[in-house]
């Protein structure tokens, strides 16, 4: 039923949400626990998790982003709703893992439904998002996009963070007990569906990529076997000429 394609796939969005949980909340939870460093904790998990995982599952790790890729049309129905499940229980692991470790359990903060947070929210995963929805379009390479990826993700919590938690991610905030849905749920996919629909129907060129769910970039073949290649013919006229 599931070749080892599709459970590198799941075991990827899994991982790569688990890490970016972890790494947020050991830094909330420890004494340097600011935004900024919260932020720039955050996007370089996301960096180091894109370089490993992007050409197996496209890097995700988000629900809201694969719900703003799914909107878009560039991800299945079932694709999406296999991710989006399998990023929500890499969030819960983590937080499963982290109290584990540190022998204790943690009281919600998210709060209650603000409006403030919503915006915020949703702004800081539209910047994030767009972001991260160009680096794919135009095929950006592993390390650029990795690297990429994880200023975009700081540079939108830093935005979100003067008024909110700056999740931008609805696994994470599963994981680090701050699932509200009026903000750090609905938040970030109103975020995410503006984010990449904006870039998919303003600044996508014609012909760039159509299906994201892998991020791989396209290697033509090499010049060699294309002279090769194209030389077979010619040599059978001649061939055929001689005779």
């Amino acid at each position: 039923m599931f070749g080892k394609q599709k459970v590198a796939t799941l075991v990827a969005e899994f991982l790569g949400t688990g890490i970016l949980t972890f790494m947020i909340l050991s830094i909330q939870r420890s004494t340097i626990g600011v935004p900024f460093f919260v932020a720039a904790g955050a996007g370089l998990a996301l960096a180091v998790a894109t370089y490993a995982l992007r050409e197996t599952s496209g890097a995700h790790f988000n629900p809201a982003l694969t719900i703003g890729l799914w909107t878009a049309r560039k991800v299945t129905t079932v694709a999406a709703l296999v991710y989006v499940v399998v990023q929500l229980l890499g969030g819960w692991a983590a937080y499963g893992l982290y109290t584990y470790l540190v022998k204790n359990s943690f009281q919600p903060i998210g709060g209650h439904y603000t409006t403030r947070v919503l915006i915020a929210e949703a702004v800081g995963t539209a910047v994030f998002t767009f972001c991260v929805t160009a680096t794919v379009y135009r095929r950006f390479t592993r390390e650029s996009a990795a690297a990429y990826a994880g200023v975009a993700y700081m540079t939108g919590i830093i935005i979100a963070s003067p008024v909110s938690l700056g999740l931008l991610n609805p696994a994470v905030a599963l994981g680090v007990r701050a699932w509200v849905w009026g903000t750090y749920v609905a938040g970030p996919v109103i975020g995410a569906v503006v984010g990449v629909n904006l870039y998919d129907l303003l600044f996508a060129a014609e012909g760039e990529a159509t299906n994201v769910l892998t991020a791989r970039t396209a290697r033509p073949a090499p010049a060699a076997a294309s002279r090769t290649t194209a030389s077979r013919p010619a040599a059978k006229k001649k061939a055929t000429r001689r005779k």
